[in-house]
């Protein structure tokens, strides 16, 4: 099960209570900035997350302000739509409600809160949508730091994220050139005790660290194991599938 921690308690709770009962998402940001970014990214992990789970899951965006460019920079980062919350009455009988925002704002109304550290970007000439270049490094780069953390992303940090993204993706689509197998109950198990524990995505990275550098592991399993995780990273691991060479 699927616990994260409460802001506004410091404990660990379900992230829903009920075995799939509606479980109401609600993201909280403020203009387009790096830190809003990071708040929808962990918005839409925690809807995967609890999709992979069985749980249906609404989801919102309350944000004050440029949300048209919110909602087009959440689309290059791969990020799900949210509803307008201004378009949508609440308490539709779901069973939970939890709302993500950053660490810096003050809790909103009811429900479970879940913080997020604030972003930056620690370079010269790069504004949101110049990090957008390359959405899926800086997707990856942002996952890789523990959501309790300041991310204060550089050069180096999306150079890093875009070489480990285009390996991924290299390896997927020479693994896939190999009977599939399934994915070892081992790795399975450690992908979703990584992710069900408050989301640590780097503790997910990590599993597939491991798992592409196995020496006994069949290509097929890792295949299998990349696609598996990919359903909640969404950092298209299969983009190099059919590509020559």
């Amino acid at each position: 099960m699927l616990r994260i921690l409460d802001a506004r308690t410091g404990e660990p709770v379900p992230a829903t209570p009920a075995r799939r009962g509606l479980t109401r998402v609600e993201a909280h940001a403020g203009g387009l900035d790096l830190t809003a970014l990071r708040v929808l990214l962990t918005a839409d992990l925690l809807v995967r997350a609890l999709e992979l789970g069985g749980t249906p899951v609404w989801t919102m965006l309350t944000a004050p302000r440029e949300q048209a460019e919110l909602g087009t920079a959440a689309t290059a980062l791969s990020i799900r739509p949210f509803e307008d919350s201004r378009d949508v009455a609440s308490g539709l009988g779901e069973a939970q409600v939890v709302h993500v925002r950053a660490a810096t704002e003050e809790p909103p109304g009811a429900g479970v809160v879940v913080a997020v550290a604030p972003a930056g970007w620690d370079g010269s000439g790069e504004d949101v949508q110049g990090l957008l270049a390359d959405p899926g490094a800086l997707r990856l780069a942002l996952l890789s730091v523990p959501r309790g953390e300041p991310a204060e992303l550089d050069a180096g940090a999306l150079e890093e994220a875009a070489r480990t993204a285009a390996e991924w993706r290299t390896g997927v689509a020479r693994w896939a050139n190999q009977p599939s197998r399934p994915v070892p109950d081992e790795v399975r198990s450690r992908l979703r005790a990584a992710w069900e524990d408050d989301l640590d995505l780097p503790g997910v990275l990590a599993v597939l660290r491991d798992v592409a550098n196995a020496p006994d592991l069949p290509d097929g399993a890792r295949f299998e194991t990349f696609l598996y995780a990919d359903r909640l990273l969404a950092l298209d691991l299969a983009g190099e599938l059919g590509n020559p060479g």
